[in-house]
C-alpha cells in the first residue's frame, strides 16, 4: 500500500511531502517550498533523483518547474503585442533571466490518493499580483503520480488574467548514475541549438548520432530539438523512457560540478524563446495548458 505523509527535513528547516511503497521499494519526495519540485525519487528499488548537496538548490534548479520560460532571457527583455518587459536578472554573470518565476515558490496540497498499485499528490501555485517583466496571474498545478516502475508529472496552467500572456515550460532534473562515463542517451534529433558566451540562442546547427550520446567526462550544457518526444537514459544500474505528450519539444542536457549527476531537461522552449519565438506560445484569458511528462523503467 501506498503512505502520503508531511515531514520536514531537520538539515534544512523545509518541510516535503513524502510517497512511499515499502513492498515496491518505491518512493519520492516533493519539497512544497522549493517550487514543489521531486528531490528524490526510488522505483523499484533504483535510485534515480536523489540528492545534489553539497550543491545549493538555489545554483542547480535542481527538479524545478521552468514556468513562464525555460532556459535564459536576454538581458531578462522582451517584446510581446508591442510592449516592452524586463524580467529581474537572477543570473548575474550573464546578466540573464533564468528559468522562470515558480522554482522557489510555496505550493499548497489540493488532492492525494492512493491505492494498492499507485499514488497520486497534486499540489498548487496560485499567483494573485503581477510579477516584474510578467504583469499577469495564473496558477499551475503539479499533479505527481507514482507506481513501482513509473512516474507522471501532469501540469496544468490557468490563466486567471484579462490578458493573453506568452510562455514556454520545462523540467529541470538531474539522475544518478554511479557510472555517468559509461552511461548513453538515446534520442533523435537532427539539430542542435547554437548558442553564445552568454548561453543565448544564436542558430542552429546539424547533429547527428543522437540514437547513442555518449555522457563520458564531457562538460555539457546542450540543447536539441526533438524529431519525436522519447529520451532514453542507459545506465549500468538502470534505464528509463521519458515522454512528453508536448507537441513541439526540446531536450536540454546538463552535466553539474557533482560528476555523479547529469541533467536531463524536457522543454517546450529554449534559450531566449521570449524573443526568437522557438516553441514560444500563448495562453488566452481564462484558458489551460496541459502537459505530460512521463518516466518508465525499462
Amino acid at each position: 500500500m501506498y503512505n502520503i505523509n508531511l515531514k520536514t527535513d531537520n538539515s534544512k528547516g523545509l518541510e516535503y511531502i513524502e510517497i512511499e511503497n515499502a513492498s515496491f521499494l518505491t518512493s519520492a519526495k516533493i519539497y512544497t517550498s522549493l517550487g514543489a519540485s521531486l528531490q528524490e525519487l526510488t522505483l523499484n528499488g533504483k535510485p534515480l533523483i536523489t540528492s545534489l548537496d553539497p550543491l545549493p538548490y538555489s545554483d542547480t534548479y535542481a527538479s524545478s518547474i521552468l514556468f513562464p520560460f525555460a532556459n535564459r532571457i536576454d538581458n531578462g527583455s522582451y517584446t510581446f503585442e508591442d510592449k516592452n518587459f524586463e524580467f529581474p536578472i537572477n543570473e548575474k554573470g550573464n546578466n540573464n533571466a533564468l528559468h522562470g518565476l515558480v522554482f522557489n515558490k510555496t505550493f499548497k496540497v489540493v488532492n492525494q490518493f492512493t491505492n494498492e498499485n499507485q499514488a497520486s499528490v497534486t499540489l498548487e501555485y496560485i499567483e494573485k499580483n503581477e510579477s516584474a517583466g510578467f504583469p499577469y496571474t495564473y496558477t499551475i498545478q503539479l499533479e505527481y503520480v507514482l507506481t513501482a516502475t513509473s512516474l507522471d508529472l501532469n501540469v496544468t496552467i490557468k490563466n486567471t488574467d484579462s490578458k493573453t500572456f506568452p510562455f514556454t515550460l520545462g523540467w529541470h532534473p538531474y539522475f544518478e548514475s554511479a557510472n555517468l562515463f559509461g552511461s548513453t542517451l538515446s534520442f533523435s534529433s537532427d539539430k542542435q541549438l547554437v548558442l553564445n558566451d552568454r548561453c543565448i540562442t544564436t542558430g542552429t546547427k546539424e547533429v547527428s548520432g543522437t540514437n547513442h550520446f555518449e555522457i563520458k567526462d564531457k562538460y555539457l550544457d546542450d540543447c536539441f530539438l526533438l524529431n519525436h518526444n522519447d529520451i532514453t537514459f542507459n545506465t549500468p544500474e538502470y534505464s528509463f523512457l521519458m515522454s512528453s505528450s508536448s507537441k513541439e519539444s526540446f531536450l536540454q542536457i546538463y552535466t553539474p560540478p557533482k560528476k555523479t549527476h547529469v541533467a536531463i531537461e524536457p522543454t517546450t522552449g529554449v534559450s531566449n524563446s521570449f524573443n526568437n519565438n522557438m516553441g514560444l506560445q500563448t495562453l488566452k484569458p481564462n484558458e489551460t495548458y496541459q502537459l505530460n511528462w512521463n518516466i518508465k523503467l525499462q
